[in-house]
């Protein structure tokens, strides 16, 4: 039996554990093989005494999968060039790259240090850049000699990039970012054959313990809302030949849910057709307000 991504070589960041985790096996159960990448870091990105990678690669070894462990650090480009480098030494090939990655240092603003600042930004901003960018630079090479690939990339960006997060500033704000790479690497890439799309997922991680603590119960229906793999089956499909024509997208993907997310787009207008003075751009404005639709609530407003 076969699946939608049977003979794709997948890469996944930060597939050690909660959705990265679930992602890698969901792709190797439609056939892919896989390049399983965790640094082994705490939530707040400290180091870990253990090696998830490793034990996500023997889990899909052992259910007849084909997967190869990467513990390199994705927020460096030596660590993101070997990323790529795996797959390629390892399968000659690379189609799919999911970008996952990422930890937490939640401060209110007015105590959040410069350091978990770059810290947050760092790893969940600059680790999507850098895997995408040396993947990239593969694909072009490909599709100028005369190899156009199918291939696909799925960013993670979350609801507190969408509206932003109490307490998450960082984490918010890197996240917003990871938004616009996505449309801008969607338009730059397509010449390339890539498609590019992004996911913004709710689910129970190590991440979201506290975000969700609400919702952690027993699921009493038999379905669990909160589990990491209700949100794997979008990515799976994104990053498969299946997905053709969708691209430069945000997803909201939880439960059973999948939305299509609409962003920044114009809305009332109003053109004096010269400059305004100060008291009469504020009048239009509020004018333009009112006919406005209001924002969505910050979480945790």
């Amino acid at each position: 039996m076969t699946g939608i991504c049977d003979g794709r070589v997948v890469v996944v960041t930060g597939a050690g554990r909660g959705l990265g985790r679930a992602h890698a096996l969901a792709f190797a159960a439609e056939g892919a093989r896989l390049v399983v990448n965790d640094l082994g870091v705490g939530l707040d990105g400290t180091p870990g005494p253990d090696n998830p990678a490793s034990l996500v690669a023997e889990e899909i070894r052992a259910a007849g999968g084909e997967a190869v462990a990467h513990g390199g650090d994705i927020a460096t480009a030596d660590g993101a060039a070997s990323l790529v480098r795996a797959a390629l030494e390892t399968y000659g090939r690379l189609d799919t790259l999911v970008n996952n990655a990422g930890f937490l240092r939640d401060r209110m603003l007015v105590n959040l240090d410069e350091e978990d600042w770059d810290a947050v930004t760092r790893v969940h901003l600059k680790g999507h850049f850098l895997p995408l960018k040396h993947a990239a630079a593969h694909w072009r090479t490909e599709a100028k000699a005369g190899r156009t690939p199918t291939a696909r990339i799925i960013n993670t960006s979350s609801g507190a990039g969408l509206l932003g997060s109490v307490g998450q500033g960082n984490y918010s704000a890197a996240k917003a970012g990871i938004v616009a790479l996505t449309l801008v690497a969607a338009a730059e890439l397509a010449r390339y054959g890539v498609q590019v799309n992004a996911i913004a997922p709710a689910a129970r991680t190590r991440m979201t313990e506290q975000t969700f603590a609400d919702t952690m119960a027993a699921p009493t229906d038999g379905f669990d809302v909160m589990a990491p793999e209700n949100v794997s089956p979008l990515v799976v499909w994104l990053g498969s030949e299946a997905s053709a024509g969708v691209t430069g997208r945000v997803f909201e993907a939880e439960g059973g849910r999948i939305t299509v997310m609409e962003g920044w787009r114009p809305g009332p207008t109003a053109d004096k057709g010269t400059r305004w003075a100060p008291a009469e751009a504020g009048e239009a404005t509020l004018k333009l307000l009112g006919e406005a639709e209001a924002p969505g609530p910050v979480y945790g407003a």
